[in-house]
């Protein structure tokens, strides 16, 4: 695939020239990439006739692609100059298959005027990519490969693109222009798959970002010094600079700590930035690479590890590829593990740079550029004080009242942002720009920001509302997707609650788009294009008024209708005030929005009623409220039906996955299972055929991106029915058809996305009084109403429960419910709002005009005139608004049914103590003086709480139907003195105080007396109540502005009846807003404001039918601590609808069973029985923790469903579930319970429960079934135990208690001598639970001993499950078959079987006299005749343990001398040697349970006071006790007493470090801990590493168990301050010593008695067999000779182990030793190894800090002295010399131009190895004319490397104030530069050359042969070059080229001759040689070079500068000026004596 251009000729091109004529020649750009023709001397029209061809690399042109021609005069001396320019579109070419056009084009001048004279003539010829048929006008479209998440990866494709077979799988070519490797092409097309990131939580958490630099390739430049800068969110971080090179090798890691939310993490940029160190910072770098830390984040492992980026330059996108810079990123968040960061040993020739190159796929980086089209925005709030607003009201200056917000749009992308103009007081801005952003497309951020701010002249600018475009919903990546495109389209913009407040924002973070917003802030209507090929000119331009037109029909608007009927309103929290709720859809249904006109949005206020127990509900009744809101939006109905569609397919399909699921846990049989996934995928496959709804002509407008979406949504799913049909044909295992399920789900959660959703979502308020309390926020789609089924809304027209939420932050703090509603929502147009009432089957829809007639009392008299009256006669429920009876007019298309008539409001009908069986009645009495006086009776001699009147205690009646049950009596159980009073200064301000001081002038006291309810009473009261209320209806309070009561008290001053008046509607669809008539004597402002008023509507239902609940509270487990004790005392408030009961308290426990029934008498229940029974109200479980003082603290909350039942009759028996409890977001543990709600039709009810005392139990049939269960502990001992109380815990002892049996251990007579309990062997003999999953927990109690007999409990640990301990029961019976099948003493007996088969018979029998094992090693006559002798000694030379290391890793160049030796390897763990499979944590003995105690608090750093060391053994038990029960497994245990041991800990190595110096770095040494002993390698810390190799070997003596626990340490080494923990790791090294596996000391492969692999171990190889055998009670081994053994059954042979070719050396051990290791290596057993282990620090608990590469040995003193230990001291590295001898250079591009016009070149040659300070240069040769320089010259650097890593050690200091030498390990890169000496300005730089020693390309042997082919180069694809390795070559000598990368691409710039030797120090100084050609001037000797007599300084030299420059060049001219000057000389002699003379020689003088 190519673009050819042949540039044919020019025509009268400008004449630039003051001599002569102009040079022309011409420059074609695309892309970024440059060509030139020839230049063609003196002509004004040129011919070239001559063909540019550019390589396309892949990619297809697109229709914005144009061609760049410049045509210039060449000049000789100075800057070319510009003749003309033009442009050629290359549209025309995209027409698909080759295409060509002829080009005859007018040139434009330099300021773009047109050259009308000149032309250019071109042929333009455009090969495409095979396979492509068309590109058409969308080219750019398919050429961008779509949004930031499409990435280039190497074996994970992420699912982001289709598989395509390669055509060819040769090597990859790479473009060598672009640097871009060249895509291979494909069979088949496919379109891309796009993935969402989803959504993400926003609570703050700590996250931790490693990225480690590793180095740079081809970074464009000449000489420069690179350094590379990172930027993660707001920190920055820099490398070295590295000097002088072009490849620069860093290999620095840096890590960046916060504390965020993912969801504002996610979205910030981590940005890659490489500068030139050299130059000023404004012009220094050279490219980056940015990308968003969320892509991190989506990847494998959430890590890039060694990726290359392609770096490009922001600013000048066509400027092509700037370098590779090659790094890893990590993003860890808690709990996370890293993976490996270390660098792939790969050579660099065999790196497979395009499969790891992260760059855009299928496309190299396009500028592009985001223009939005911002139109217009509405419903903004008010941002600003309407102070000056009322100043000049009040002065009557100014015009019509302002609104009060000055908005302006911003649009931000990749960190870069522009904004609109600002709208000064305008809520509805209409802007009409175009807001335009460059980007390099497809770019690697996801999300474009838009959002709305509100400018201040003052203070700093307000956010409005934020919200965000992914750039992956409007875009899609693969041959057919498409660039970003949206709109247009209204964006809808949420946030705080729109109330304007003079205070600061408490939810201003809802505004910036972080968190859920609660409120709609405004929305605004934009259109979002992507134009490719270009950058924008000006960031904002205005839009063209017939754009402007042409979007006036995307916002055509039709009416829709949200209606809403709420059922119940249950646990409200908020009583002070009357509590109303709004429903609202954008700005609509906003109550306090001004500019909306009314509807009835809101539910009449209501009190909240007392429910009995504890919560609190809205006493509807029969009448429920109804709101319905009237709207106007764009109708987007098929983007939302699609939506629907898509959410029904995947409710579908999640509900049959988990139905499988369920399946598979229940172990159904394999048929029934595939059955169910069958039936599974065929639903799957219908729901995908259904089809997409469409835009209906005429009424819906689709926009480019819905047609876009629509063709990408429909070749999806026609890929889903492929694949599922696929599924279904081919599955085989159940697990991965799920798997593959689980992937479907995924897809359609994908297609499941509306970007352009211009519909507000539904969100309903709960207000109490005039403020918000809780919300909840709807999507509107789920709502949405359509005549086909299929595409309706899932909640449309169905009850729904909603748990309301509090705003913001308060959700996280508060864990009460707001309010818990049902409800019923309905969002359609107005149009099929009929379909609204057809569904209100079960009541009857009616709509009240509504007023409240208020009155006052005066004088005892009530009416409705004078001064107190503050209200209307009539009014809102508000007082607000006047409506008075007569006013009302029904609106068009209604008319009234019947009179007014008094309704009084339900909830008035309760008194305060409604709902309560006692009730404790209060009153304050208040008294008052004066400064000096005595107390008196104040003016309000009686009062509430609140200070309200009140009547006094003696005129307190006693209410009907209760009884009094005790008298008025004093609290003094509050802060008051002994006569029960509180003082303060004023009573209006508060501030009571139990103490008088003079200057109190208050005081008061608390009277209290309590009342009990008579039940028989309590019916005859609430009629008369009723009756009563039907006849007044008044509600009377103090005051209006007060909580209302329906009984009239003394202290009342108001009262107020509500009026209400029917209406039916005649027309449907009518809108019902009174339109309110002018009242004669209205003067007030706000009768203008509010001539409209809006009707309360209801849904009456007829029916009530009676239900009884019954709640079978079971048991909890595992809930939350809130006692100091660690305990809880846990009780249970079940709430169902208006009801709420509890449970008793349970004691002191974090397992509580309760085994009760909670029986809700009956209650009503509005509606169909049959609509309950399928959608039954929600049951919420609160627990809590019972304080004798104080509130009870909330534990967590529990969700459930009961089982309806319509007949009492039903035989259906509910089953105990757990439901999960949640305090908050954070798990609370498991509650088992059922539910029944039984319909109470006449029919009898069950029987009650049977009852315990006065409880109710839950009932056989639904409590579990019980059966006898045998329970064995291993109580082995505790450690670690923490103070309590100040004292150690010395005299422990434990309680076992499950379900209510508890059985205690013995105590330890003193832990500090021994922490295990002499008699650790219990038992326990329970009826438990037959289901595991009805078990109950264990509860295991520390106790300890102290004086007088206190036994306080220490710590708690609450075994939730036994689940894992339950085995098999043993009976004796099955012991005498087989003893070598009995339970093993040493481990978990029971689950294990014997590893070896146990034998028949006694050996005895079998064999007579053989004995077994060790009195066989005494026969040496049995011993191999052909053993080696000692003297046959094996050469171990450069053999050392880090060989065998390196081997095991498989580092091969590190180790080849002990692999050609085939000896053995060790295991190396990526983890913890515990978390190897089949170790089981080491726990096969016992396990370690944490101890807890306490309240768990998040501020603490660890609850755990302890551990518990023990075991458990679950089986079931014979029912009949006579019958024999099974053998104890736990019975035979090793002894527990103290085991001295000797302990060696190897600490190889460290990786990744998290660094904590400034530097980025860390000074890191060990330290180890164990008991109170401490070791540390301080004094050998290893500075500036983040990567250390230690090398270190700790052997410390210890008493197990007493101090088991060791912990590692890698410490900061710090000069003045005290040492940092980097992190640290513990090691329990008990389990380790207990362990069946062994894993005390690793087993190697073979068994060495010398050498390095010396057998280290205490006991030998048939010991450590024989102590297997004994441990395990199996039979001990059996000897044959020395070559065979029997173990249990089997009989092994050493031959089988050490085949013919197995080479035995005289370091191997005798062979029965040999084969009892070989037959313990086939065991369970630990291997030799090394292990990883993550090191963790304290202040970042759950994020791993490193890993330390290590082991641990444990050798008990019992066993025997241990073997020597392994030598493991870090390598040390060889000194060498590298001897480079620069004899000539060749071919050097002359720079320099002398006086005399010569071209020349004053060259001298610089060298270095790079990362070593010391360059050397040679002498300077003059004048070069031919590029040739001649030298002679000797380099000679002295430098530490290690052959067997392949890099060079260099220790430097960092700065020069640095304390230690930084050690880096480095590749041995020889540097060599030629340069031009200028003396007076700065040398310029010519060329270089980079050499690694290592793999060097092999020099040429003639210089007409070297050229830039020798040297590997990325970009021209030239990786395949000969090379050697110095080390093994030892001198090399040969031309070699030196380049320079000054324009992107290498250019040969000369070619150096020189000799190069690598020799060691001692052959250095056997040999030596002297810097340049210094003494000792030998090896070889270097004469003085012969230069030629033309090389000088011409300052220094003057006689030779006259001789070789002056008289060289010019000495014609002076021989010719000489002559002349003589000539001239004559000629004047003979002018001046002729006149004379010839006058004398004719008057005859001689």
């Amino acid at each position: 695939m190519s673009l050819k251009v042949e540039v044919i000729s020019a025509s009268n091109v400008p004449n630039l020239e003051t001599f002569g004529e102009s040079d022309p020649y011409t420059t074609l750009k695309y892309q970024g990439i440059s060509k030139k023709t020839q230049v063609i001397k003196s002509d004004l029209n040129p011919k070239w006739n001559e063909t540019l061809e550019f390589d396309l690399g892949g990619v297809p042109i697109s229709g914005n692609d144009q061609l760049e021609v410049e045509v210039k005069d060449w000049e000789r001396v100075g800057r070319n100059r510009l003749l003309g320019t033009a442009k050629v579109p290359l549209a025309d070419l995209c027409r698909g298959g080759t295409q060509s056009k002829d080009v005859d084009t007018i040139l434009m001048d330099g300021n773009g005027q047109p050259l009308t004279q000149t032309k250019l003539k071109m042929k333009v010829t455009y090969a495409p990519p095979p396979g492509q048929k068309q590109a058409g006008p969308a080219a750019a479209t398919t050429a961008a490969g779509g949004g930031g998440q499409e990435v280039t990866l190497d074996d994970e494709g992420e699912g982001e693109e289709e598989e395509e077979e390669e055509v060819d799988p040769g090597p990859p070519e790479i473009d060598p222009v672009t640097g871009q490797p060249k895509p291979r092409p494909k069979k088949k097309k496919k379109m891309g798959k796009r993935r969402f990131r989803g959504k993400l939580s926003n609570k703050p958490q700590d996250f931790q970002i490693r990225i480690k630099i590793l180095e740079g390739r081809q970074i464009e430049g000449s000489n420069i010094q690179p350094v590379c800068k990172v930027t993660c969110f707001n920190q920055v971080k820099q490398t070295r600079v590295q000097k002088s090179t072009n490849s620069p090798f860093w290999n620095e890691t840096f890590f960046f700590n916060f504390n965020a939310s993912p969801a504002e993490l996610f979205d910030e940029l981590l940005e890659f930035t490489v500068f030139n160190s050299r130059k000023l910072r404004s012009d220094a770098m050279i490219g980056s690479f940015k990308m968003d830390i969320g892509m991190v984040w989506e990847q494998g492992n959430h890590a890039f590890v060694n990726k290359w980026l392609l770096l490009g330059d922001p600013e000048d996108s066509m400027a092509g590829a700037k370098g590779y810079l090659k790094f890893c990123a990590i993003v860890l968040g808690p709990g996370d593990t890293p993976p490996s960061m270390s660098a792939n040993t790969t050579s660099d020739e065999s790196e497979d740079i395009e499969s790891n190159l992260l760059r855009p796929a299928g496309v190299q980086l396009r500028p592009a550029t985001f223009a939005l089209n911002v139109y217009k925005c509405e419903d903004i709030p008010r941002m600003d004080t309407a102070f000056l607003q009322g100043v000049k009201k009040f002065f009557r200056i100014g015009e019509e009242i302002k609104e009060l917000v000055d908005p302006y749009f911003l649009m931000s992308f990749a960190g870069k942002e522009v904004q609109t103009k600002i709208m000064y007081c305008n809520d509805h801005p209409e802007y009409n720009q175009k807001l335009k952003i460059g980007l390099q497309f497809p770019s690697m951020c996801e999300k474009i920001r838009l959002s709305m701010k509100d400018w201040d002249r003052i203070t700093e600018d307000d956010v409005i509302g934020t919200t965000f475009l992914e750039v992956s919903h409007i875009s899609s990546p693969g041959d057919q997707g498409f660039l970003p495109t949206f709109g247009p389209c209204f964006v809808n913009f949420y946030g705080s609650p729109r109330e304007f407040s003079e205070l600061p924002d408490e939810y201003e973070d809802l505004n910036n788009g972080k968190g859920e917003g609660v409120a709609f802030r405004g929305r605004a209507m934009v259109e979002l294009k992507t134009i490719g090929g270009e950058l924008p000119d000006v960031p904002v331009e205005d839009i063209g008024s017939e754009d402007v037109l042409k979007v006036q029909k995307f916002m055509r608007k039709r009416r829709f209708k949200l209606h809403a009927a709420f059922l119940n309103a249950t646990m409200v929290s908020a009583i002070d005030a009357p509590v109303e709720f709004e429903v609202s859809i954008g700005n609509y249904g906003n109550k306090l929005d001004d500019y909306i006109a009314p509807c009835a949005s809101t539910t009449q206020p209501t009190n909240a009623v007392f429910d009995g127990s504890h919560y609190y509900f809205l006493p509807w009744g029969g009448t429920k409220p109804c709101v319905v809101v009237d709207a106007q939006w764009e109708d987007i109905a098929w983007r939302l039906e699609a939506l629907n569609l898509f959410e029904g397919i995947i409710a579908a399909l999640e509900s049959n996955i988990e139905q499988v699921k369920v399946g598979v846990k229940a172990k159904l049989p394999t048929p029934e299972l595939a059955q169910l996934l069958i039936s599974a995928l065929d639903q799957l496959v219908e729901d995908c055929k259904k089809p997409l709804p469409t835009p209906k002509k005429g009424t819906h407008l689709p926009t480019e991106l819905d047609t876009l979406l629509t063709t990408y949504r429909q070749y999806e799913m026609e890929t889903l029915i492929e694949m599922a049909t696929n599924l279904r044909e081919s599955a085989t295992d159940i697990n991965e058809a799920l798997n593959e399920a689980e992937n479907f789900l995924q897809i359609l959660h994908n297609l499941a996305v509306e970007p352009q959703n211009s519909m507000p979502d539904v969100i309903i308020w709960m207000i109490s009084g005039e403020k918000r309390i809780a919300y909840y926020r709807i999507p509107a789609h789920t709502l949405l109403y359509s005549k086909n089924p299929m595409y309706c809304g899932r909640e449309c027209g169905k009850i729904q429960a909603i748990q309301m939420k509090y705003p913001g932050h308060k959700e996280e703090k508060k864990h009460d419910v707001p309010a818990l509603l049902r409800i019923k929502l309905w969002l359609g147009l107005q149009s099929e709002e009929e379909a609204w009432h057809q569904m209100q089957k079960e009541g009857e829809m009616a709509v009240f005009a509504e007023t409240y007639e208020n009155q006052v009392s005066i004088l005892g008299n009530w009416t409705n005139r004078g001064p107190m009256m503050s209200r209307p006669k009539f009014s809102d429920s508000q007082g607000k608004v006047k409506l008075t009876k007569e006013k009302f007019v029904p609106p068009p298309g209604w008319q009234w049914e019947g009179e007014w008539y008094i309704n009084p409001e339900l909830s008035m009908l309760y008194d305060k103590d409604a709902g309560h069986r006692t009730f404790i009645d209060d009153v304050y009495e208040c008294q008052m003086r004066l400064p000096g006086t005595n107390w008196v009776e104040s003016t309000r001699p009686w009062s509430n709480v609140k200070g309200d009147p009140s009547p006094s205690k003696g005129e307190m009646e006693l209410p009907a139907g209760w009884v009094w049950e005790d008298d008025w009596q004093i609290d003094l159980g509050r802060a008051v003195d002994e006569e029960g009073f509180e003082y303060c200064v004023e009573a209006t301000m508060g501030g009571w105080g139990s103490t008088e001081r003079r200057y109190h002038l208050c005081r008061r006291r608390r009277w209290v007396r309590s009342r009990r309810l008579v039940e028989n009473m309590k019916q005859k009261k609430e009629k008369e109540k009723h009756k009563q209320a039907a006849t007044e209806g008044w509600e009377y309070a103090p005051l209006f502005n007060m909580k209302f009561h329906h009984i009239e008290r003394k202290m009342d001053l108001v009262r107020r009846r509500r009026w209400h008046r029917k209406m039916v509607n005649v027309d449907p669809g009518a809108p019902c807003f009174f339109s309110m008539q002018e009242a004669d004597d209205s003067d007030d402002e706000s009768e203008e404001i509010s001539q409209m008023s809006a009707p309360r509507m209801f849904l009456q239902f007829k029916n009530t039918f009676k239900y009884q609940l019954r709640a079978y509270i079971y048991q909890a487990r595992d809930i939350l601590a809130m006692d100091d004790s660690g305990m809880s005392d846990p009780f249970a408030r079940v709430s169902f609808l208006t009801q709420s009961l509890r449970t008793e308290n349970i004691k002191k426990s974090l397992c509580p069973t309760w085994d009760q029934t909670l029986i809700f008498e009956e209650f009503e229940i509005h509606g169909n029985p049959r609509t309950i029974e399928a959608q039954p109200p929600d049951i919420y479980i609160e627990l809590f923790d019972h304080d004798t003082f104080g509130e009870p603290e909330f534990l967590g909350r529990a969700k459930a469903h009961p089982m309806v039942k319509l007949d009492p009759g039903d035989a259906r028996s509910p089953v105990l579930q757990w439901y999960e409890i949640k305090r908050g977001k954070d798990s609370g543990g498991e509650l088992l319970a059922a539910f029944e709600l039984f319909q109470m039709n006449g029919k009898d009810l069950p029987f009650m429960p049977p009852k315990r005392g006065n409880l109710f139990t839950v009932p056989n049939g639904i409590r579990p079934v019980m059966q006898r269960t045998g329970i064995e502990v291993l109580c082995w001992g505790v450690r670690n135990m923490k103070k309590y109380q100040l004292s150690s815990v010395t005299s422990p002892s434990i309680e076992f208690e499950v379900s209510g049996n508890v059985v205690q251990s013995n105590m330890i007579k003193n832990t500090k001598r021994n922490p295990n309990f002499g008699t650790p062997h219990l038992f326990f003999d329970v009826m438990l639970p037959k289901e595991e999953l009805y078990m109950p927990p264990v509860n295991i109690r520390v106790r300890d001993h102290r004086q007088f007999g206190r036994k306080p409990t220490v710590g708690l640990h609450v075994l939730k499950s036994l689940e894992k301990f339950r085995i098999d029961p043993v009976m004796q019976g099955d012991l005498d078959e087989d003893d070598q099948q009995a339970i093993v003493g040493n481990g978990p007996g029971g689950e294990h079987v014997v590893d070896m088969p146990a034998e028949g018979e006694s050996p005895k029998k079998m064999f007579g006299d053989v004995t077994y094992s060790y009195p066989q090693e005494e026969l040496s006559s049995l011993k191999p005749l052909n053993k080696p002798s000692r003297e046959e000694e094996v050469d171990y030379q450069d053999i050392d343990w880090w060989s065998k290391y390196y081997a095991s890793i498989g580092e091969t160049e590190k180790c080849q001398k002990y692999l050609n030796k085939d000896m053995d390897k060790i295991a190396v763990y990526e983890f913890e040697l515990e978390k190897k499979d089949g170790f089981g944590e080491f726990v096969d003995f016992c396990e370690t349970f944490d101890l807890q105690r306490g309240k768990d608090d998040d501020d603490e750093e660890s609850n755990i006071i302890g551990q518990f060391k023990g075991a458990f053994k679950v089986y079931p038990l014979p029912s009949d006790p006579n019958e024999e029960i099974p053998v104890k497994v736990l019975g035979n245990v090793p002894s527990s007493e103290p085991e001295d041991c000797v302990i060696r800990i190897y600490c190889i190595r460290a990786e990744g470090l998290q660094p904590n110096d400034p530097t980025g770095l860390a000074d890191p040494y060990i330290q180890i801990k164990i008991g109170n002993k401490s070791m540390d390698s301080r004094d050998n810390y290893i500075p500036n590493c983040l990567d250390p190799v230690f090398g270190t070997m700790f052997e410390v003596t210890t008493v197990l168990p007493m101090y088991k626990d060791l912990t590692i340490k890698v410490m900061d080494y710090d000069l003045v301050s005290s040492d940092d923990l980097i992190g640290e790791t513990v090691i329990d090294l008990e389990n380790r010593l207990l362990s069946k596996h062994r894993a005390t000391c690793g087993l190697p492969m073979s068994y060495c008695i010398e050498g390095p692999n010396k057998w280290r171990d205490a006991m030998k190889p048939k010991e450590v067999l024989e102590e297997y055998c004994k441990n395990r009670n199996m039979t001990l081994p059996m000897f044959y000779g020395n070559n065979s053994a029997k173990v249990g059954r089997k009989v092994y042979k050493l031959s089988e182990f050490e085949g013919a070719g197995k080479v035995i050396t005289p370091d191997h051990g005798p062979a029965d030793q040999r084969l009892a290791l070989h037959i313990l290596n086939t065991l369970d057993l630990v291997k030799e190894h090394v292990e990883k282990r993550p090191i963790y620090n304290p202040l970042q608990p759950n994020i791993e800090q490193g890993k330390l590469v290590m082991w641990v040995d444990i050798f008990p003193k019992s066993m025997g002295e241990p073997g020597p230990p392994f030598d493991i001291k870090a390598r040390k590295p060889k000194e060498y010399m590298l001897r480079a001898v620069i004899y000539n250079t060749v071919d050097v591009i002359l720079d320099e131009t002398s006086i005399t016009g010569e071209k020349m070149s004053d060259i001298y040659v610089t060298g270095w190895l790079q990362g070593a300070e010391e360059k050397q240069k040679t002498d300077i040769h003059y004048r070069s004319l031919n590029g040739e320089g001649n030298f002679n010259w000797r380099f000679v650097f002295p430098f530490e490397f290690m052959p067997a890593e392949n890099c060079m050690v260099v220790k430097k200091k960092e700065k020069f104030w640095s304390l230690d030498e930084t050690e880096q390990r480095l590749p041995a890169i020889f540097m060599i530069q030629v340069w031009d000496n200028d003396k007076f300005s700065f040398d310029d730089f010519l060329g270089t050359v980079e050499l690694n020693l290592n793999n060097m390309p092999m020099p040429s042997k003639r210089a007409g042969s070297c050229d830039l082919k020798q040297l590997p180069d990325i970009t021209m694809g030239n990786t395949n070059v000969k090379t050697v390795s110095l080390f093994e070559q030892k001198r090399l000598r040969g031309f070699w080229p030196v380049y320079d990368e000054k324009n992107g691409h290498r250019e040969l710039t000369g070619k150096v001759e020189m000799e190069i030797e690598l020799i060691t120090k001692d052959e250095a100084d056997v040999r030596p040689a002297g810097k340049a050609r210094d003494e000792p001037n030998m090896n070889p000797v270097l004469e003085p070079p012969n230069r030629p007599e033309t090389s000088f300084l011409w300052f220094t030299s003057p006689f030779k500068t006259l001789r070789y420059i002056i008289w060289a060049n010019y000495k014609w001219y002076f021989i010719i000026g000489l002559l002349v000057l003589l000539l001239i000389l004559l000629v004047f002699l003979f002018i001046y004596f002729f006149p004379g003379n010839f006058s004398a020689w004719i008057l005859g003088n001689n």
